[in-house]
């Protein structure tokens, strides 16, 4: 076992760890030296086919495939130089007030606070609304749809560069058009003397210690600059932004469950994928897959509708039944229509994260009947979307029939219902995963304080979205980097003499 000394080691490279080491790297020019350990490799523009089963084995752990103990819902997280910022649409909202102070209500933690963290981040990241040309007819039909029947869409802010319009944001940006850590933080860090570790497996940490291990380069990416081999290194201050299932275990790897808190109070976002059958085709081989959402039922019943454009074996999966129909749905793939219905959860201690017998990350997540109902009023009102979008049919996972005819639509209320909602019998997944490492003032309830710092382990933190309290109700990243901002920041102070 080779032994390394450092004075800061971050352990992960996403939204957080990026951002971390990004705001750090300053103090290497006064002689600190950091190193940002990262498990998965660093994907260059070649090494990106758009290859839908073949990136998702590359970028994603258990190609995407992580599943909760019931098997009802899958995880889609990264393993890759930049984490999960590099697989996602690029959707970039501030988290909202509303949240913050009443949902979270955290004392020190508010607006007033977060807010130039939000803007720093927003610029640096090249946060913007997308220009039209890139909006494709799978996004202008959701948009027209939901004008016509009264409601409010919204365009998602992105955060692109020199976007071509690719479309498959999900299987990484073949081009880097995508802003996310892996193309900007870490680079920057990189210039100004962070050490970047990729293929670094952090096995448990003690105090003051990492104990990690640098694996083989896997996909034909670049190797680790450090041999292969177990290393035990030395850091005066410790980083956890492996993310909200990996930190929370990792912490229970090394130190088991010492606080009621740790791995719980999880929260996911929920979502399924609901399609629709036009007459005639629509491009969306070219253009941005996610331009708009409608929050019109998200106070009354926290739901959250986008577009969305997912590939085919995505989509199969998502199919409820087998058979004729299901391949005369797939065979139309160039005349289907997607909306993505996402629920916004609630953290209860019964959700989260623990270890099997072999030391890795177990989901415990179980749904509530309100969860339930979110995701009927969702599918209902996605259908009276694809229908006002000129739809002929639609497939709703939550009725009797695999097809809704257009000629039924008066009849959605009745043909779409809870009794039809099967767990299990569709598929739901979750890409914004939330909670574990829940921050407070009261260390009695919370594993860290507002700043990251993780209660009774001495220079020790946390900077990732395992630090929420509850769901964002948005999508995590900018919320993930702003509380990461503030870590950075204790950090340094923390270091001074």
């Amino acid at each position: 076992m080779k032994t390394l000394s450092y004075d800061i080691v971050i352990i992960g490279s996403g939204a957080g760890g990026g951002t971390v080491a990004k705001e750090l790297a300053p103090l290497c020019k006064k002689g600190v030296r950091i190193a940002l350990l990262e498990w998965g490799g660093r994907f260059r523009d070649q090494d990106n086919s758009r290859s839908e089963v073949e990136m998702a084995q590359k970028y994603y752990f258990e190609s995407g495939g992580v599943q909760n103990t019931s098997q009802n819902m899958t995880f889609a997280l990264a393993k890759a130089v930049g984490g999960s910022t590099t697989v996602y649409t690029g959707t970039s909202l501030v988290l909202p007030d509303e949240i913050l102070e009443k949902k979270w209500a955290i004392p020190g933690l508010n607006s007033s606070n977060l807010r130039p963290r939000f803007q720093k981040y927003l610029r640096e990241n090249n946060v913007h609304l997308l220009d039209k040309a890139l909006i494709n007819e799978n996004n202008q039909l959701f948009y027209n749809a939901c004008t016509k029947l009264g409601l409010k869409p919204s365009q998602f802010p992105v955060n692109v560069k020199n976007c071509q319009g690719l479309g498959t944001c999900n299987l990484g940006c073949a081009v880097h058009a995508k802003q996310g850590t892996h193309v900007v933080q870490i680079p920057m860090a990189e210039k100004d003397g962070v050490e970047l570790v990729p293929f670094c497996r952090v096995d448990r940490i003690e105090e003051n210690q990492v104990m990690a291990t640098v694996l083989p380069a896997e996909h034909g990416l670049s190797p680790s600059p450090w041999p292969c081999g177990e290393y035990c290194i030395r850091a005066k201050k410790i980083v956890l932004c492996a993310g909200a299932i990996h930190t929370p275990a990792l912490m229970l790897k090394s130190f088991g469950p010492y606080h009621q808190a740790l791995g719980k109070y999880f929260t996911c976002h929920p979502a399924l994928i609901l399609v629709a059958q036009h007459d005639h085709e629509i491009n969306n081989t070219f253009g941005h897959p996610k331009s708009y959402y409608c929050e019109d039922f998200m106070h009354s019943h926290s739901v959250l509708l986008e577009t969305c454009m997912y590939f085919p074996f995505t989509l199969a999966k998502n199919l409820v039944g087998f058979g004729s129909e299901v391949d005369e749905l797939m065979s139309d793939f160039n005349r289907l229509q997607m909306i993505l219905v996402l629920i916004m959860d609630h953290a209860r201690k019964e959700n989260g994260i623990c270890l099997d017998r072999e030391g890795r990350p177990v989901v415990h997540y179980r749904f509530t009947r309100e969860d339930i109902c979110a995701f009927v009023k969702g599918i209902k009102e996605s259908a009276r979307i694809f229908f006002a979008a000129g739809a002929k049919r639609i497939h709703a996972p939550a009725s009797a029939k695999f097809f809704i005819q257009a000629e039924d639509a008066p009849r959605i209320d009745e043909l779409i219902n809870e009794k039809e909602f099967k767990l299990g019998k569709m598929s739901i997944a979750s890409a914004h995963l939330m909670g574990g490492c829940r921050m407070g003032e009261n260390p009695a309830a919370a594993v860290t304080d507002s700043w990251g710092r993780v209660y009774g382990k001495k220079d020790l933190y946390v900077a990732d979205a395992s630090l929420f309290p509850n769901s964002s109700g948005v999508n995590p990243y900018l919320t993930i980097m702003a509380l990461a901002d503030r870590v950075a920041e204790a950090v340094t102070q923390d270091l001074r003499p």
